[in-house]
């Protein structure tokens, strides 16, 4: 093996303990001068590897435990591969979505699954799935509810990620852009870069995207018989959304989140989810209104999950630079195809708002809205 001159410089290269180190590691790209993509293998790591690891350090859960959820996917296999990671067991109340090659990664895991049978709707499904978690603690008081849903446990992870991205994009005014779902991410990397800005002088606004048919946002008098975007929003109110954070939010259908997954692998040669090609949209738009600040993409997960029902109709797909969408001031205004509304911090709309008995104790401070 030839021997590294003394002017070759050495390389910094890490060896990871756990494939969790690398899988949650995002890989920043700029797409253009003020457009920046975070992109991740699954980015719902963060949020189950932070989960776990304080509730562990806090005593709510022990060595050997199992711990058990509702989810469509994502969620799920990072749940998995945490409870890998620390000795837990795990075990998943599966939607009917979830597909034979995650069904096959999770048994593998070690985790056990129960799905759920096929259903007419997604809030049957979710509510099938929470009946059921509901009932498997009645039967083994012993397994921990982790309610991705609502426990703000799942926010510490982002710290991480914002310490992360406060390092690729140091002293720049941010815009977060990314997909609501439930909240975690975008409500727990925008409290943290928040928090840090403060003392950097540095403004971070939040803007949201929802999916028609969603409650989180007031647009569940919709629905859009194509959309298959369930992870970015919920026909049931979730308590990890903090609706006070967001500055803006976007709703668009199926075909205008196609657009933009297609067009990211077009342009930038990115294989990514829907959730990211909407955010691309959004962001994109958000661009070229607010040149001076720097819009981070928040990149979900792959493109993997939708090769058959978004990029196999690629020929399909619009043109996003002929798209736009449509300015309310109000939620009665609202209306597919793509809406946007200036949120403003407003509180959750009625049917959003969480039953106090159903919301989990908050690891977090409340958050203050200095340092937008």
């Amino acid at each position: 093996m030839p021997q590294l001159s003394p002017a070759t410089p050495r390389l910094s290269v890490p060896v990871h303990d756990h494939i969790t180190d690398a899988m949650k590691a995002p890989a920043f790209l700029r797409l253009s001068e003020n457009v920046v993509l975070a992109r991740f293998e699954t980015m719902k790591v963060y949020a189950a590897l932070g989960a776990v690891r304080e509730l562990l350090e806090r005593g709510r859960v022990v060595p050997g435990q199992t711990l058990v959820d509702s989810s469509s996917g994502i969620y799920a296999l990072a749940l998995a591969m945490a409870c890998h990671r620390y000795g837990l067991r795990c075990h998943i109340v599966a939607s009917t979505t979830v597909d034979a090659t995650m069904r096959a990664q999770l048994e593998v895991l070690g985790a056990t699954v129960d799905q759920m049978p096929p259903s007419q709707s997604l809030r049957l499904d979710q509510e099938r799935r929470v009946r059921h978690v509901r009932q498997l603690l009645d039967a083994r008081p012993d397994f921990h509810w982790m309610r991705q849903y609502h426990d703000g446990v799942h926010h510490t992870g982002y710290r991480e990620l914002a310490a992360l991205a406060a390092a690729a994009l140091p002293g720049e005014d941010l815009t977060v852009v990314g997909t609501v779902g439930t909240g975690a991410s975008t409500g727990g990397l925008t409290r943290a870069l928040r928090a840090d800005g403060r003392s950097e002088g540095r403004t971070v606004r939040l803007v949201g995207i929802q999916p028609f048919g969603s409650v989180t946002f007031g647009s569940e008098g919709f629905s859009d018989p194509d959309a298959i975007i369930a992870g970015i929003g919920s026909s049931i109110p979730f308590g990890n959304v903090r609706h006070e954070l967001y500055d803006t939010v976007h709703w668009l259908d199926f075909r205008h989140a196609m657009a933009g997954s297609v067009a990211l692998l077009r342009r930038h040669a990115v294989f990514a989810g829907l959730s990211t090609g909407a955010a691309h949209l959004v962001a994109a738009w958000e661009a070229a209104r607010d040149p001076h600040r720097t819009h981070l993409v928040l990149g979900a997960d792959t493109g993997h999950r939708y090769a058959e029902r978004v990029f196999a109709r690629h020929t399909e797909a619009s043109d996003p630079s002929a798209l736009k969408p449509e300015r309310i001031d109000e939620l009665s205004e609202l209306r597919p195809p793509w809406a946007v509304m200036e949120w403003a911090g407003r509180p959750a709309p009625p049917n959003a708002v969480v039953p106090s008995d159903v919301l989990a104790p908050d690891v977090l401070a409340p958050e203050s809205e200095a340092g937008r």
